[in-house]
């Protein structure tokens, strides 16, 4: 496998050097059949790779072709003298071209002054782009190479992998020569800064390989990793190939394979990105990863996607090869830039030391004469926070002796033991179970997360893999115990404080998603298994059952928050029930919080907080009230009203004119608010007085107050499209709406407020865009029958690619007389109001909405009835706006 030259024997079937040279005799104007040439020889390279060609020939063929036609196309031009060469640089110094990578060139030149060669240069160089050759090139003399590379990591790193096409090998060598590492850039010096450029390049695809759309050149465990550990072994050791890294003993066999076999895949996805874009393209987007898994011949199963499988080889490749470059560098970094400094050693027991910062084993044989040891690490690093990570050396010991974690070793107390240890230490208990993971351990003690790496989720919601989504969670369940937690997340963090034992939420943060990709209901698979893990591992029967409960019903606390009317008695008093005492309910939703920060960073915002805060809050009362005294509806009301009943007494409010209006407004409208919201509302109906203007009242959260949305509450004249109109309205503000509950009074007048964020996720609290917004919404719905224009922004790229069918769900909530209308489909501009328009012209009426948009996907539940405020129990009825809202909504995707 090699680093930098390349031996690609000639190939007369891709391009046949010596009859092309006799085509030329003779031709006026050789372009056309170098243009020629450059078409047939990818044609050729295009079916070899359709036919399952071995990637490496492909790619160091095209390489050797583009040699061929750049040393006749050399020989075209008349060079004064030998005092120039071409020689091929970065990339394709290396030898390796794919269909559209550049052909970096450098045109090197033994003196400083060009004159002599200005005219041929521009001559070979405007004949290269003539004949449609995507190159990069620069001119340098020699002395430019050395004080441009002297100044530029990147320069010396291009200059280093470089082979001479054409004219004199002398010149190169002497550049080679200038720069060597004990003129310029020592090795010490050249690794230090090729690692903070990997380090900012790991950074800004946020230090993970699993990125829904990765890039497989950029990002961690992509082509430029491989290629950093190529350049730092070139300059430490002047090799040429990878297998001289395992010569000096920086790297085994094992080693080479995973480099060799990660590399080639990563070439193919590469070449067949090229190849179906037409361009260089190394974004492995949407668009491409289901044509390229038919392309590498995976096909659908019950089970998975083929596109599935295609990630899930990919993330195991890239998991893999970034671990590999951590151990690579981690030892580089040991060897040269360490390699002086005395560094004390602290003996952590017979078995571990600390030198300088980091663990290691103390004798290479530990982990074979006592395999326990191989958890044993992880929980010295969690008991001790001053170590900053695992040496190299040991990391090799860890992956060879990893194989030893079978049954019979999962089945040993001991080891039983040490891993509860590790989760009941107190201290990062998520980086350990990361590290553990990126060595491989964790996969190995637990076979069912090891069956979850690299298990991709095709769709618009989920955007990590099951492994990385759930380590994610970890980290954010001990980012909660972190004091600065409580600005952003201050349920979640108080709560967790009060859990009594924290190894619970570890263990069931671990299985909550684990059943995934098994087929049948994952959080029923999960909560099995972790029932088996907790038993295997002495659990008792209480924990036991609270952990397995907490993975079922995982999903229960953010589905009820988001679906349904959590203003509702019954809703609230059926949760407390399937809930059943506080404990549970604090760990539920430190867990329920952690999985939606965990799922996609677009989740959580202030009104979904407010949501969960608020359920935590009503259930928590329900079941302090007893199970067995719920709070009839009838109580609600009474308690609400003569709340807000005092509260507007306080404030001076006229009470005759607000009995009056409350006469109007029906129960109900005292189940849907507060207190708090009564009296605000209530005061700016009064103050709004006979005006036949709509009444738009506007609150933002409070001061300070992270959570929450911005309340519009609007107070009309009812009129049929109303809902509809608003919705238009709101669009074309930019706002998106999340929560909306729809009151009609007694003499038709309308009580609806919304919740809505703006495009960014957070509440409005600029009092003038406030203003704004009231004086739009003023304008738009002083005559809703003159129906705003629905916004029709572009659908973005990645809703295009999915094309997911609408869904229409209807089923009956018998306990308020209405009928619930859950909607799933792709999030797109204008669909509340599309949705709105259907609605009133089937003659629906809509009493409250729950708008729960999951990163690019909405799951919308409506409470609907008829005009009559009668449920919809016609099932003809119900199939016409089924096929109305699926025939809209499709249609204007």
């Amino acid at each position: 496998m090699l680093l930098h030259h390349y031996r690609f024997s000639p190939d007369e079937t891709l391009f046949d050097v010596e009859h092309f040279r006799q085509e030329l005799t003779g031709t006026r104007s050789p372009i056309a059949p170098f243009k020629a040439a450059l078409g047939e020889i990818q044609a050729r390279l295009d079916a070899r790779f359709r036919e399952g060609a071995d990637i490496r020939d492909l790619i160091h063929g095209r390489a050797w072709c583009l040699d061929q036609l750049l040393a006749v196309a050399w020989k075209q031009h008349d060079w004064p003298d030998d005092g120039v060469a071409l020689l091929a640089v970065g990339g394709y110094g290396r030898g390796e071209l794919h269909p559209h990578s550049d052909v970096d060139l450098m045109l090197l030149l033994e003196e400083d002054d060009d004159t002599p060669y200005r005219e041929p240069l521009t001559a070979f160089i405007t004949f290269l782009w003539d004949i449609g050759l995507e190159i990069g090139h620069s001119v340098r003399s020699l002395s430019d190479c050395v004080r441009e590379a002297e100044a530029d990591v990147t320069v010396i790193t291009n200059l280093q992998e470089s082979r001479t096409l054409a004219g004199p090998e002398r010149l190169r060598e002497r550049m080679q020569e200038r720069l060597s590492t004990d003129r310029l850039w020592p090795a010490d010096s050249f690794f230090e800064a090729k690692w903070q450029e990997q380090i900012k390049r790991h950074y800004r695809y946020n230090n993970t390989e699993f990125h829904l759309e990765p890039n497989i050149k950029s990002s961690p465990g992509g082509l430029r990793d491989i290629q950093m550990i190529g350049w730092v072994a070139k300059r430490q050791f002047g090799t040429q190939r990878y297998e001289d890294i395992v010569a000096n003993g920086f790297m085994n066999d094992a080693e080479l394979q995973i480099l060799s076999q990660g590399q080639a895949f990563l070439w193919q996805v590469r070449y067949a990105l090229h190849m179906l874009t037409d361009r260089a393209e190394d974004r492995l987007l949407f668009d491409h990863q289901a044509v390229i898994a038919e392309l590498f011949g995976y096909r659908d199963t019950p089970e998975r996607l083929a596109v599935e499988q295609f990630m899930k080889r990919y993330y195991r490749h890239v998991t893999a090869l970034a671990g590999l470059n951590d151990m690579l560098l981690q030892h580089f970094d040991e060897a040269i830039l360490r390699a002086g400094e005395d560094l004390a050693s602290v003996p952590l027991n017979e078995r571990f030391e600390i030198k300088g910062g980091y663990i290691q084993a103390r004798r290479r044989h530990v982990f074979r004469e006592r395999p326990a040891a191989l958890l044993e690490l992880f929980l010295l690093m969690a008991e001790h926070p001053e170590i900053d990570g695992v040496r190299a050396d040991t990391i090799r010991l860890i992956r060879d002796h990893r194989h030893q974690i079978d049954d019979l070793y999962r089945d040993d107390v001991r080891h039983q033991s040490l891993f509860m240890a590790l989760l009941r230490s107190g201290g990062n208990v998520a980086r350990q179970l990361r590290r553990m993971n990126r060595y491989g351990v964790l996969g190995k003690y637990l076979p069912e997360f090891g069956r979850a790496v690299g298990l991709m989720q095709h769709d618009l919601f989920h955007i990590y893999t099951v492994d990385a989504h759930t380590l994610r969670l970890l980290k954010f369940i001990q980012h909660f115990r972190k004091p600065e937690a409580r600005e952003e997340f201050p349920v979640a963090a108080t709560l967790i404080q009060q859990l009594p034992k924290l190894e619970l939420l570890w263990i069931a943060g671990l299985f909550h998603d684990i059943g995934k990709g098994r087929g049948g209901d994952h959080s029923l698979l999960g909560a099995r298994d972790v029932e088996i893990f907790a038993e295997r591992h002495g659990l008792s029967p209480r924990d036991t059952r609270l952990v397995s409960w907490l993975v079922e019903h995982h999903l229960s606390m953010s589905m009820i928050a988001q679906k349904r009317d959590i203003t509702d008695p019954d809703v609230i008093g059926d949760f407390a029930r399937l809930v059943g005492d506080e404990n549970r309910l604090d760990y539920l939703y430190v867990l329920t919080v952690a999985d939606i920060t965990a799922t996609n960073p677009t989740l959580w915002n202030g009104w979904r907080a407010s949501l969960l805060r608020q359920l935590h809050t009503e259930t928590k009362r329900a079941l302090r009230r007893g199970l067995e005294n719920p709070l009839e509806r009838d109580d609600w009301v009474r308690e609400t009203r003569n709340e807000a009943h005092s509260l507007l007494a306080v404030v001076g409010a006229d009470m005759a004119r607000v009995d009056r209006l409350w006469e109007s407004l029906g129960e109900d409208y005292f189940l849907q608010y507060a207190p708090s919201e009564i009296v605000w509302q209530t005061l700016g109906i009064l103050d709004h007085g006979d005006s036949n203007l709509p009444l738009i009242l506007i609150s933002a959260p409070a001061d300070g107050m992270a959570e929450g949305g911005t309340k519009v509450f609007i107070h009309t004249r009812s009129v049929d499209d109303l809902f509809a109109a608003t919705s238009a309205a709101m669009e074309q503000l930019g706002l998106s709406i999340h929560d909306a509950r729809i009151a009609t009074s007694s003499n038709d007048w309308t009580l609806n407020t919304f919740i809505v964020l703006d495009d960014h996720g957070q509440a409005i609290r600029d009092p003038e865009r406030i203003e704004a917004i009231r004086r739009h919404l003023v304008e738009e719905l002083d005559d809703p029958d003159d129906y705003p224009q629905i916004v029709t922004r572009h659908t973005s790229r990645k809703l295009k690619h999915f094309q997911v069918p609408t869904q229409i769900a209807i089923e009956q909530d018998p306990g308020n007389e209405r009928t619930l209308l859950e909607l799933t489909a792709p999030d797109r501009p204008g669909l509340l109001a599309r949705v709105g328009r259907i609605f009133m012209e089937e003659g629906i009426a809509l009493s409250a909405a729950k708008i729960a948009t999951l990163g690019e996907r909405v799951e919308d539940v409506f409470f609907i009835t008829d005009k009559a405020g009668a449920p919809l129990t016609d099932p003809q009825r119900q199939q016409r706006l089924r096929e109305r809202l699926i025939e809209m909504l499709d249609v204007s995707g």
